[in-house]
């Protein structure tokens, strides 16, 4: 997603954040099978230039890596416009399928999210986040993109240093706390920088040319993908530097290139106020709801929550208060996925009761948290280093300031939260690569965009955006709550990514599945 605060940009959704298992490491080993397709050359093509050929010759080395699945090292420039000067490591995982002939359809390239989000973890779930169908034609590949996770990740920000950043209010009150607010998101892009050369080559323009090479790499002369949230941006900068190279491409939980950071800023704290809206008639509708009174109440009860622990957090039985940002960490995971919502009332219950232990550990659980008090990646950090480097039009403190009452007006629960979230953007030391503008990918085939109605982190009339943007777009709705439709309980919805990615066939254009 775009430039917010971590909580509601790290993962692709709860569920698949809950599902992944622990991602490979081995390298090198025995030699790569014949590969599908012959990855030839296009005319204009990146592949064609001689100082990049070294890169979309290479061969990935595979090794088993535990669990069915292999893994392997892809080389790519830190810099594409100096191939030829130092080189990062990519993470690469597949589930080979054990289709042949006509029946194998190459690879599927996964994207889960963040940006910070591992593809690798997100391959490794490949039994819950893809059909049998898909993996009964397609070698499930997923990568870690330059900085993250695996692949030679930045280390902007040691462990503690992580806790205080996301335990320091959000939501400003004074002067005081807008300059300690400050000093932990000053701190956060020093760490970054100082992460190295690499620090100033993570944008995602960057990234989608690694995915190029890394179709290469694969044998595969077009691309295959599932993109979802973040990865739904990749793709379609993706499809624009690469129309001819698109394949069958699904984008699910769709951000829109074309919007303005503060457009975004507040598209995302409008869906998340309607998410809550959702839940809270959902809660009140059954017999374990700790809220009372209509959905307005029950809102206000939830936003009075929050605001109460500003001044007085609440104990969890660690040396860990819930503080308010964690409060809204622990509230906006769960609404990420309808299946977590009964969750949701019960920690709520406990916390209205005055034990915030399980809205600690849903605040955890979204910032990748360990009980040791180690993160498992850098997802929490790397969000910031790439969103702030992809767009030009980051705000000055005085428009931050000014945003906080417009966006509390209009999404009275969430808006000055993620108001306040464009503040590290401010001043981070890295200059931007990145621009806002629309795209096209005029030639691709098919791009198949589908959009959640009540989803709270990427709002439905982004992906109408999107596919009116994409001169092949086809635009596939589910009325419905969560973030990203496919294999999130909807047969409709996965029945019609199946059959478009198996056979081609997109659905009929104003498809809405329930």
């Amino acid at each position: 997603m775009r430039r917010r605060p971590a909580l509601l940009t790290a993962v692709a959704g709860a569920v698949a954040a809950v599902l992944v298992t622990p991602g490979c490491s081995a390298l090198g080993g025995e030699p790569e099978p014949e590969p599908v397709g012959s990855a030839t050359s296009v005319a204009g093509e990146p592949a064609q230039d001689p100082e990049l050929a070294r890169y979309y010759g290479q061969r990935l080395q595979w090794a088993d890596c535990s669990g069915g699945f292999e893994c392997a090292r892809l080389e790519v420039p830190v810099d594409y416009a100096e191939p030829g000067a130092a080189t990062a490591s990519l993470a690469v995982v597949r589930l080979r399928t054990a289709a042949t002939g006509e029946d194998r359809l190459g690879s599927l390239v996964l994207n889960p999210g963040g940006p910070g989000a591992s593809g690798v973890e997100y391959a490794r779930a490949a039994t819950s986040v893809t059909s049998q169908v898909l993996r009964d034609h397609f070698d499930v590949v997923g990568f870690d993109p330059r900085g993250v996770g695996g692949s030679d990740p930045l280390r902007c920000l040691p462990d503690e240093q992580v806790d205080a950043f996301l335990a320091t209010d959000p939501t400003p009150d004074d002067g005081g706390e807008v300059q300690a607010l400050q000093q932990q998101t000053g701190a956060l892009g020093a760490g970054c920088a100082a992460s190295g050369e690499l620090a100033a080559h993570v944008d995602t323009r960057s990234v989608a040319r690694d995915v190029d090479v890394l179709r290469a790499a694969l044998g595969d002369d077009r691309l295959n993908y599932l993109g979802k949230s973040y990865g739904t941006y990749l793709g379609a900068l993706y499809a624009d530097a690469f129309p001819q190279r698109v394949g069958r491409f699904v984008l699910d939980g769709v951000i829109d290139p074309a919007l303005s950071s503060e457009e975004v800023n507040a598209g995302q704290a409008a869906g998340f106020e309607l998410a809550l809206r959702s839940y809270v008639q959902d809660c009140l509708a059954g017999d374990d709801c700790p809220l009372r009174g209509s959905v307005d109440d029950g809102v206000a009860q939830v936003r009075s929550f929050l605001d109460g622990l500003d001044a007085r957090p609440l104990p969890t039985g660690t040396d860990r208060p819930l503080v308010q940002g964690l409060g809204y960490l622990a509230l906006a995971y769960p609404l990420y996925a309808r299946q977590l919502w009964p969750q949701l009332s019960a920690a709520l219950g406990a916390a209205l009761a005055g034990d915030g232990s399980a809205m600690l550990a849903f605040a955890d659980a979204y910032a990748h948290r360990g009980a040791d008090g180690r993160y498992a990646d850098n997802s929490t950090t790397a969000i910031y280093a790439v969103n702030c480097l992809d767009r030009d039009d980051a705000e000055p403190l005085a428009d931050v300031q000014r945003s906080v009452a417009e966006f509390a007006a209009d999404s009275p629960t969430f808006g000055p939260f993620l108001a306040w979230g464009a503040l590290a953007c401010t001043q981070w030391p890295i200059p931007p690569v990145g621009a806002v503008a629309p795209v096209s990918a005029e030639g691709a085939g098919p791009v198949l965009v589908v959009g959640t109605t009540r989803d709270p982190a990427t709002p439905y009339r982004w992906a109408q955006g999107l596919a009116e943007q994409l001169s092949s777009g086809r635009l596939l709705t589910y009325d419905g709550d969560g973030h990203t439709a496919y294999a999130m309980g909807s047969g409709c919805i996965d029945s019609a990514v199946d059959t478009y990615l198996v056979a081609g066939t997109p659905p009929e254009e104003g498809t809405t599945c329930t």
